[in-house]
């Protein structure tokens, strides 16, 4: 087996282990669909106005999601690291144009199946199906505590709940882009910051 060769069954590997209540055939079959693509930082997944036609498990790397707002201003409505999902979900399952961008942050590498594929590993496989329903269940559950966050939370909260539930990402994304994301101007991250270290 050549290097690429085992690199390629490491990624397939942390995909499928993701499912294992799977069956030995049903995870060949979805192992069959997978196909791995490797990103530079500052590379787009997907644009705005494109239909996904895959949906993307990170193994390496991290992503940030983001729209541009009237005023020309992105605005960043989450981040995907490792052992997430790179995607639009409800314009994924539709099959419609998306209105966010999903661009990398880091070299990233995903493992990819296409939306044909997977429909396909539903009909002939229910575990998959299953499985199908625990993502859409966590991918949505993401952004709608986002959602929440913004509503009933003041900026300082928003800052602390991030960061605790987020360490690893804390020193990978700057400053500039956490602020889009917590809806706050980055001088008044800079300002909760500064507060909370005198504390």
């Amino acid at each position: 087996m050549t290097e690429n060769e085992k690199k390629k069954k490491l990624y397939f590997d942390l995909f499928i282990e993701r499912f294992p209540l799977l069956s030995f055939e049903a995870k060949k079959f979805t192992r069959s669909f997978l196909n791995i693509q490797k990103y530079k930082k500052k590379e787009f997944v997907y644009k705005a106005g494109e239909i996904q036609k895959e949906i993307g498990f990170v193994c390496q790397g991290l992503l940030r999601k983001y729209y541009v707002n009237e005023k020309g201003s992105e605005i960043i409505t989450g981040f995907i690291s490792e052992n997430g999902y790179a995607t639009d979900y409800p314009s994924f399952l539709r099959q419609k144009p998306s209105k966010f961008h999903i661009q990398c942050l880091e070299p990233t590498i995903i493992v990819n199946m296409s939306y044909a594929n997977l429909q396909e590993a539903y009909r002939k496989y229910k575990g998959n199906e299953m499985y199908g329903r625990l993502v859409a269940e966590r991918v949505l559950t993401r952004e709608t505590d986002r959602v929440e966050s913004l509503l009933f939370e003041n900026a300082e909260e928003r800052y602390l709940n991030f960061t605790t539930k987020n360490k690893e990402l804390t020193n990978r994304i700057s400053l500039t882009h956490l602020a889009s994301y917590l809806g706050i101007e980055r001088q008044s991250l800079s300002r909760i910051r500064s507060n909370l270290a005198k504390k």
